[in-house]
C-alpha cells in the first residue's frame, strides 16, 4: 500500500463516530485495505483488462482499547526581567560619600536612541544592544499579535538607584557608615538573615557587578565566602554584621557539585539583577546564589531543595514556567515552615505562571513608578503577570473578608507588587562575558520586584529575631486576613494601585483593594515592617488552662497547651503528690487519689526568660460500678442464639449468667451462647464485677425463643427459549436445612438438592409448576409456583445483505455490503475475488458495513465471495455479483 493510501486511510479512521466502526479501525482494518491495489509502482490496469484480485481477512473486536496515558516532559522556565533598551551613561557619584544622597533628587533621564523605540524590552540584554549598535543583527521588534507583549513606549529612560527607591517605598534610610551599628540599626538592615536567589545557567561576573554597583552607590561590600559542595547542612547562622556571597551549584536532586552551569547572557542579567537589588534592599545579609545547570523545573526544585537544606531564610525566585496538572506534585518543595518563597508572577501580560501559583509562595507583581523625591504614585505595570490558576485550590487565606477579594475560584496571583517596569527601571550593573568593562543598564520586570520584596521580608525576621520571635515564613495569613482586612493597617502598610491593565480582559485592570495585577498592592515599608514584626517587646508564653477528669485507679496524663516562639521549660505548684510534668509538658499522675486540684502550670521562655501561667483543674472521681445495659433478645426454636452483652467499665471485669436456661452460657467477652433454644420467655441476669475495684454491676436480658415458621416459597415467572437449556434457583425463606420436591413439572425438568431447577431440552409452552421445600428439622413445609415460559427460538448467526453491483467502465462506482449478528461480540470477514483498484472501507452507523469504491473500473464480471464468521462459531457466506460494462 502507499504512503498515500495509509495517509487516507488513517484520515478515514480518525472520522468513525459508531462504536462498532471505532472497534473496526481500533482491531486492525488496516490488514483488509491492503488489497487496495498495491504500491504505486505497480503497473496500472487498463480499462478493458480484468483486474488483478486479492484476498484479505479482518477481525474486529466489539470494544475499543483502553487509551494510553501521558507522562509529562520537564517544564522549560524563563527569567522575567525586562531591560530600557538603552545602555545608560555612568551614574553619578553623589551616594559614594553617603549612600542616602540621591534619596530627594529626581531620576535619571536618558534618551532612548529612536532606532531602539518600540523593540521588546522583555529578555534584552547588554550585548544584544552593543551588537545591535554596533551594526549588528536587529533587535526584535514587537509583535502587533493579540494579547500583550510588554515594550518600551517612551523616548526616554527613567531610571531610580537605590536611595532613591528606599525613599520611595518607606525602607529604613541607610546610614552613612555600616560599621558601629546597634543590633537594632543593623536589623533594619537584615542582619543575621539568609537570602537565597534561585537561578539557572552561570553569571561568572556576579561578584564584580555587585563590587561595582555597591561602590557606586555607597553600599556595603560583600565577602565571598566559599560553601564547600560536601559542606555540613543547614548552614552556621550567618554574620550579624556584615554581608556575605556565596555561589553554588545545585543538582536536581538538591545536591551540590563543583561543576559550574552554561553561560547564558540572559540569566546572567537575570542573576546580576536578583543579586544588586536583594542586597540593596536588605544590605546586611546574607546572599546564597544557587545556580542550576537545568532551566527546567524539574532542575529548579533540586535549587529549591538545596535552599531548604541550607537553612532558614527567603528564597527569590525571579523566572516562570507554564503551570499545569503537575504544580500539585512538587508543592512539597515550598513546605519549609523555616522558609519564606517568593516568585514573580510573569512579564507578558495576564498570565499564571509557576511557581508564584503556589499558594505557598509570595505572587510579585509589577507597577510603573513616579517618584521624584515626594509622593510616590503607581499604576500596573502593562507587562506584570497575574490572573486565575486552572489547577491551584483556593487557599484559606484569599476570602471575600479580603477588600476587593470576591470569592476567588482558585488561587489568584499577585499578593503584592513592587515597581516592574524597565520605563521606570532601576540602575543594574552588567559585565559582559569576557570583560572586565561594567555597562549600565534601567532593568525592570517583576525579576526586579522579587528580589526586593525578599529583601524586606529578611529585614522584618531580623527584626522578629530581636523580639526574640519566630521567622514569618509564608507571609500569606498575616498580608491577608490580619493586615489587609483592617482598614487602617491595610491602608498605613501598603499603596493600593488602582490603575493600570495588562491586557483587555474584564479583570486585566487595577481597581480599589486586591486586584490581579497588583494583589495587595505595593509596599509602604516602615508601616509594613511595624505590622509584620509586630511589637517591639518579646512576648511571654501563653498557658492556656482547661478542665482536666479522671479516675481513681486509672493513670491521668495530658499535655499543656502553650504558645511561644522558643523553646519552653515547665513547673507545677499545687499538684497533688505525684502528679509530675516532663520537659515537653505532658503531666502525669500514676495513681489518682479522688478529688478536685487546681494545679498552676508556669512556662517559662528559654530564650527571653519570660513566664506564663495557666489553671489546669483536675477533677478525680470515685470508682463507679460497672454498668450493664440489658435489652429484649429474640431468637427461635431449632435455630442457634448468640448475642452480645453491652457493659461499660474502665477496668477488666468478669461476666456471670443467673436465670438462665439449661445450656446458656456466656464467654469472658461477653459473649453470650444457647446451641438448642427452647420455646419460651426467660428473664437472664448479667452480673458484671470490676476485676479492680470489686464492684459489681447487673443487666436483664428478656429472652424469647419463638416457634420455627414453615418455609416460604417466593414462587415467580420464568422464561426461556426452546434449544437453550434451563437453569432457575427457588427462593426461600428458611435458616435450617431443606429439601424439594417438584410436581405439575414437564417431563425431563428436576430439582436439584440445593434448590436448583433444570430442564436440559425446553418444549415451547407454559408450565405451572409447584415447589414444595420441606424444612429438616421443624418437618414443616412451604410451597411456591413458578411460570415457566417456553417460547419458539429465533434465528441467529450472520446475515449479509449485498445487492449486486453494476458500473461503467472509467466511471467511479460504489456498493454496499451489510454485516449484522445478533449477540456477537466478534466477527470475522473473509473477502476474496476483489478486483485490482477497488478498495473496501468501513462505513457509519451502528450496523457493520463495508463501503465498496472502485475509481476506475474495468469491463468484465466479478464475484465477490463474502464469508462472515463470528465468536460464537456461526457462519454465513454471500456471493455478490460486480459487472462491469463498456458504456
Amino acid at each position: 500500500m502507499s504512503n498515500r493510501q495509509k495517509r487516507l486511510i488513517s484520515s478515514v479512521f480518525s472520522s468513525f463516530s459508531s462504536p462498532l466502526a471505532y472497534a473496526l479501525a481500533s482491531a486492525g482494518v488496516l490488514s483488509l485495505l491492503s488489497a487496495c491495489g498495491g504500491s504505486s509502482s505497480s503497473p496500472t490496469a487498463s480499462a478493458d483488462t480484468p483486474a488483478q484480485i486479492s484476498s484479505a481477512v479482518l477481525t474486529f473486536g466489539l470494544n475499543p482499547d483502553t487509551p494510553a496515558t501521558s507522562v509529562d516532559a520537564p517544564v522549560p522556565v524563563h527569567p522575567s526581567f525586562h531591560l530600557a533598551p538603552v545602555i545608560l551613561s555612568e551614574p553619578s557619584n553623589i551616594d559614594v560619600i553617603n549612600p542616602g544622597n540621591s534619596a530627594r533628587m529626581s531620576p535619571n533621564q536618558q534618551a532612548i536612541p529612536t532606532e531602539f523605540q518600540g523593540v521588546k524590552t522583555r529578555g534584552l540584554t547588554l550585548q544584544a544592544l552593543r551588537a545591535a549598535r554596533a551594526g549588528g543583527p536587529a533587535l526584535a521588534a514587537n509583535s502587533t499579535a493579540a494579547g500583550v507583549t510588554p515594550k518600551n513606549t517612551s523616548s526616554v529612560a527613567v531610571t531610580y538607584t537605590p536611595a532613591q527607591i528606599r525613599a520611595a517605598y518607606g525602607l529604613p534610610t541607610l546610614p552613612a557608615s555600616f560599621t558601629g551599628l546597634t543590633a537594632a540599626q543593623a536589623a533594619q538592615l537584615g542582619a543575621g538573615q539568609t537570602i537565597y536567589i534561585v537561578d539557572a545557567q552561570s553569571d561568572p561576573n556576579v561578584s564584580a557587578e555587585l563590587t561595582a554597583f555597591n561602590q557606586k552607590f555607597g553600599l556595603p561590600a560583600c565577602t565571598v565566602k566559599t560553601i564547600a559542595t560536601n559542606a555540613s547542612l543547614p548552614l552556621p547562622a550567618p554574620s550579624a554584621a556584615s554581608c556575605d556571597l556565596s555561589i553554588v551549584y545545585s543538582t536536581p536532586s538538591g545536591g551540590m557539585t563543583s561543576t559550574a552551569p552554561a553561560y547564558d547572557s540572559g540569566w546572567a542579567t537575570e542573576i546580576a539583577l536578583d543579586v544588586q537589588w536583594a542586597h540593596a534592599t536588605a544590605p546586611l545579609a546574607r546572599i546564597v546564589l544557587i545556580e542550576s545547570a537545568d532551566a527546567t523545573n524539574t532542575g529548579l526544585i533540586g535549587a529549591i531543595n538545596l535552599a531548604n537544606n541550607m537553612g532558614p531564610g527567603v528564597v527569590s525566585m525571579s523566572f516562570g514556567g507554564s503551570e499545569g496538572s503537575w504544580t500539585a506534585s512538587v508543592d512539597s518543595a515550598f513546605s519549609n515552615t523555616q522558609m519564606t518563597y517568593l516568585a514573580a508572577t510573569g512579564d507578558n501580560g495576564a498570565a499564571v505562571s509557576w511557581p508564584s501559583v503556589s499558594s505557598r509562595v509570595l505572587a510579585v507583581g509589577g507597577t510603573s513608578l513616579t517618584y521624584t523625591g515626594g509622593t510616590r504614585s503607581e499604576t500596573a505595570w502593562t507587562g506584570t503577570g497575574g490572573g486565575v490558576s486552572a489547577y491551584t485550590a483556593t487557599p484559606a487565606y484569599q476570602t471575600s473578608a479580603v477588600p476587593g477579594m470576591g470569592t476567588p475560584a482558585k488561587r489568584t496571583v499577585a499578593d503584592v507588587s513592587f515597581n516592574a517596569d524597565p520605563s521606570t527601571g532601576q540602575y543594574l550593573a552588567v559585565i559582559s562575558q569576557g570583560s572586565t568593562a561594567v555597562g549600565w543598564m534601567s532593568a525592570g520586570g517583576t525579576s526586579l520586584s522579587t528580589p526586593q520584596w525578599a529583601g524586606i521580608i529578611a529585614i522584618a525576621n531580623a527584626i522578629r529575631a530581636q523580639s526574640a520571635k519566630a521567622v514569618l515564613g509564608a507571609p500569606h495569613s498575616v498580608l491577608y486576613q490580619q493586615i489587609s482586612t483592617v482598614a487602617a493597617t491595610y491602608s498605613s502598610s501598603f499603596g493600593d494601585v488602582k490603575q493600570g491593565s495588562d491586557g483587555s480582559c474584564g479583570t486585566c485592570t487595577a481597581k480599589t483593594g486586591y486586584d490581579f495585577l497588583t494583589g495587595l498592592g505595593t509596599p509602604n515599608v516602615t508601616n509594613l515592617l511595624t505590622a509584620l514584626a509586630g511589637s517591639g517587646a518579646a512576648s511571654a508564653p501563653v498557658v492556656t488552662g482547661a478542665n482536666v477528669t479522671g479516675a481513681v485507679g486509672t493513670p491521668l496524663s495530658f499535655t499543656v497547651s502553650a504558645t511561644s516562639p522558643n523553646p519552653l521549660t515547665y513547673s507545677l505548684s499545687g499538684a497533688p503528690s505525684g502528679m509530675t510534668i516532663n520537659a515537653s509538658g505532658v503531666v502525669s499522675w500514676a495513681t489518682p487519689v479522688a478529688g478536685t486540684y487546681s494545679v498552676t502550670v508556669t512556662a517559662t521562655d528559654a530564650k527571653a526568660n519570660l513566664s506564663g501561667k495557666g489553671v489546669y483543674t483536675v477533677t478525680i472521681t470515685p470508682p463507679v460500678a460497672p454498668v450493664v445495659t440489658g435489652s429484649a433478645v429474640s431468637g427461635k426454636v431449632g435455630t442457634a442464639l448468640s448475642f452480645n452483652v453491652s457493659v461499660t467499665d474502665s477496668n477488666p471485669y468478669t461476666l456471670s449468667l443467673s436465670g438462665a436456661p439449661s445450656g446458656m452460657t456466656i464467654s469472658a467477652t461477653g459473649v453470650v451462647s444457647w446451641a438448642t433454644p427452647v420455646l419460651g420467655t426467660y428473664s437472664v441476669t448479667v452480673t458484671a464485677t470490676d476485676s479492680k475495684n470489686g464492684l459489681s454491676g447487673k443487666g436483664v436480658y428478656v429472652v424469647t425463643i419463638a416457634a420455627q415458621p414453615a418455609p416460604v416459597v417466593s414462587g415467580g415467572s420464568i422464561s426461556g427459549k426452546v434449544g437453550s437449556a434451563l437453569s432457575f434457583t427457588v427462593s426461600v425463606n428458611d435458616t435450617n436445612p431443606l429439601t424439594y420436591t417438584l410436581s405439575g413439572a414437564p417431563s425431563g425438568m428436576s430439582i436439584s438438592s440445593t434448590g436448583v431447577v433444570n430442564w436440559a431440552t425446553p418444549v415451547a409452552g407454559t408450565y405451572n409448576v409447584t415447589v414444595t421445600v420441606k424444612d429438616t428439622k421443624t418437618g414443616l413445609s412451604g410451597q411456591g409456583v413458578y411460570a415457566v415460559v417456553i417460547s419458539a427460538a429465533t434465528p441467529v448467526g450472520p446475515v449479509i445483505t449485498a445487492p449486486a453491483m453494476t458500473g461503467v467502465a472509467g466511471k467511479a462506482m460504489s456498493g454496499t455490503i451489510s454485516i449484522a449478528d445478533a449477540g456477537a461480540t466478534g466477527l470475522s470477514v473473509s473477502i476474496s475475488g476483489v478486483p485490482l483498484g477497488m478498495s473496501l472501507a468501513p462505513g457509519s452507523g451502528s450496523t457493520l458495513t463495508l463501503v465498496a469504491s472502485w475509481a476506475n473500473p474495468v469491463t468484465g464480471t466479478y464475484t465477490l465471495k463474502v464469508t462472515v464468521t463470528d465468536n460464537l462459531g456461526r457462519t454465513a457466506s454471500a456471493s455478490i455479483p460486480v459487472t462491469i460494462t463498456a458504456h
